[in-house]
């Protein structure tokens, strides 16, 4: 722990609030429930010279509703270019920096790695503030293990490269978890069914909202049941249970299975979706991906 941390961890254990030191306080924010904030948070959020937030609009709404007065500076994808030096300037100056995003925890699939590698890196002091996160409570609630897990962020939008993500995410001896957009939650469900197989799931969508709610079923009955919604709406994440200890394919389901695979992608890619669907060893799978491409071209 360096002098910094120590001394605000001191102040702590003595039981009263130790001022707000300079430097980088990375702020949890509430993921729905504006009252799933911490103590230290609003202190923190108060004094701060400078708020870098993701959308200054969506800050504006928490900011309005606990009395919090601190300038701010929008700090996304798109702003970060011209933001990240004004940032690092108030923190050479002494300032005390707050790094909030939209919702939940800065830098899961947020924007904001890099500002904390850039202060790191000029030698400013960085903290964080816990709090509320979709990850582990999305997890805690889908009923799956929780000893060990895979955060995969959000699959891509486009179809063949998340059919490529999912394929190397289902090897992963661990529960996964996603991020998902409403518009996308029917494509990606039916094709985590298909290369998955029947694993356990869930659904957890606008959670600490007015609206909560998680689905759990194995995947195909998921896919079938977002596949007939109109209209999904909120905040989502997926929830996988890990692979199991399934029966070994017959030698020719699985030849059956890579020649499938390898008519519309590599001989790499195939064996990535073939091991992943089957349960196996990618690296057993792509040498028999490779036999039979040999195979063919002989």
């Amino acid at each position: 722990m360096d002098e910094h941390s120590q001394s605000q961890a001191n102040g702590a254990h003595a039981g009263r609030k130790p001022p707000l030191a300079p430097g980088l306080h990375i702020v949890a924010t509430p993921i729905g429930n504006l009252r799933d904030i911490t103590l230290r948070a609003l202190d923190v959020l108060r004094e701060a010279d400078l708020v870098a937030c993701e959308d200054t609009r969506v800050f504006a709404k928490l900011a309005s509703h606990y009395g919090i007065a601190a300038p701010t500076i929008a700090y996304s994808d798109a702003t970060q270019e011209a933001a990240e030096p004004r940032i690092l300037r108030a923190l050479a100056e002494g300032k005390r920096v707050a790094l909030v995003s939209d919702a939940g925890t800065p830098l899961v699939s947020d924007p904001g790695f890099r500002l904390v590698r850039a202060a790191l890196a000029g030698g400013h002091p960085v903290t964080a503030v816990p709090g509320a996160s979709a990850v582990p409570m999305a997890l805690a609630l889908s009923g799956l293990p929780t000893d060990r897990f895979f955060f995969g962020g959000f699959l891509p939008a486009k179809a063949v490269e998340r059919r490529r993500a999912i394929a190397e995410a289902g090897a992963v001896p661990a529960t996964l978890v996603f991020f998902e957009a409403p518009h996308r939650l029917a494509a990606s469900l039916a094709d985590l069914a298909e290369l998955l197989g029947d694993r356990p799931a869930a659904v957890a969508r606008e959670l600490t909202k007015l609206f909560e709610e998680v689905r759990r079923a194995p995947l195909p009955d998921l896919a079938a049941h977002y596949a007939g919604q109109d209209e999904v709406r909120g905040e989502i994440a997926i929830v996988i249970g890990p692979p199991g200890e399934a029966a070994a394919p017959a030698a020719d389901a699985l030849d059956t299975a890579l020649r499938t695979a390898m008519a519309g992608a590599s001989v790499k890619d195939a064996a990535a979706e073939v091991a992943a669907r089957f349960g196996l060893k990618r690296r057993e799978v792509y040498a028999r991906a490779l036999a039979l491409k040999r195979e063919g071209a002989s």
